[in-house]
Parts: structure tokens; C-alpha cells; sequence
């Protein structure tokens, strides 16, 4: 084999290797990113345009629509609200600060991605289990009667 045959397979073979390393990073990115998927929760997840529009100020839910313990996502605006006591809701991202999924479920007490099973306070944002170690960040709302607004 001479020198240009030898260098031509070397670059063949680096080229697959790469590629091949290239798609198998792809696929677990891919793997652990948020979905439009709705993991089976507990009808948690608000379609865009349910719950108002997506510029501040925009009534997002009825505080009726809040249960008690447990909380709604509102997936276009990229907020989860709870109601933590009865009369106190809270907001915060629906970004898992994990990997980036997008929370899904919201029942006694509790804030869960599907993604990996981080789990988080529904009063506080705090991770409570699960590989996530930094809380949700908190997001402004407002409650004007019974309407609840994205500040």
C-alpha cells in the first residue's frame, strides 16, 4: 500500500468514527431534551392558548383551575403555578434545571420531570430527589380577584 492509499484510509476510518460519535452524542441530547410529549402526569399541561397570551400581564388561569397541593404547567409560557396552601400560589420556570426538560406533573406538593425524575417542592422550587441540584427559578405572577397573571 503506498503512502496516499495509506493516508486515504486512515482519513476513511477517522471519519467514521467521528460520525458515528457525532450521532451517538446526538441521540442522547435528543433523549434528554423536552418533548411535546405528555408523560401520562396528571392532565397537568396547558395547550398553548388555554390559558392567555404569552405577553406579561396575561391572565394565565382562574385561581380555581390551581388545586390545592398540586399546580398547573402552562407550556407555552414556560411556567408551572401551585397552589401550596389554600389561597398561596406560587410560580416558577417549567425548565428542569437538570437538563433542560420540561416539568410535567404537579400533585401533593410535589413538581416532577419526566426526564430523569427530578422531583421538586411545589412551595419553594427546591429540588427534593433526583439528579437536579439547583431549584427552579421562581417567576412573578400576580392575583387581581380570581384571575392569575404572569407579571
Amino acid at each position: 500500500m503506498s503512502a496516499t492509499q495509506e493516508h486515504r484510509g486512515l482519513l476513511g476510518r477517522r471519519t467514521v468514527v467521528a460520525a458515528v460519535g457525532a450521532a451517538g452524542a446526538a441521540a442522547a441530547l435528543t433523549a434528554c431534551g423536552g418533548g411535546s410529549d405528555d408523560a401520562g402526569g396528571s392532565g397537568t399541561v396547558e395547550q398553548p392558548g388555554s390559558g392567555g397570551e404569552k405577553q406579561g400581564g396575561a391572565v394565565l388561569a382562574a385561581t380555581a383551575d390551581i388545586p390545592e397541593g398540586g399546580g398547573v404547567v402552562f407550556a407555552a409560557q414556560k411556567v408551572v403555578v401551585t397552589q401550596p396552601k389554600p389561597g398561596e400560589f406560587k410560580a416558577f420556570s417549567s425548565t428542569c434545571t437538570h437538563q433542560g426538560c420540561a416539568v410535567k406533573d404537579v400533585s401533593a406538593g410535589t413538581i416532577t420531570c419526566p426526564c430523569h425524575n427530578s422531583t421538586f417542592d411545589a412551595a419553594t422550587g427546591s429540588p427534593t430527589g433526583g439528579p437536579a441540584t439547583q431549584p427552579l427559578p421562581a417567576r412573578e405572577i400576580t392575583v387581581e380577584g380570581d384571575s392569575i397573571r404572569l407579571a
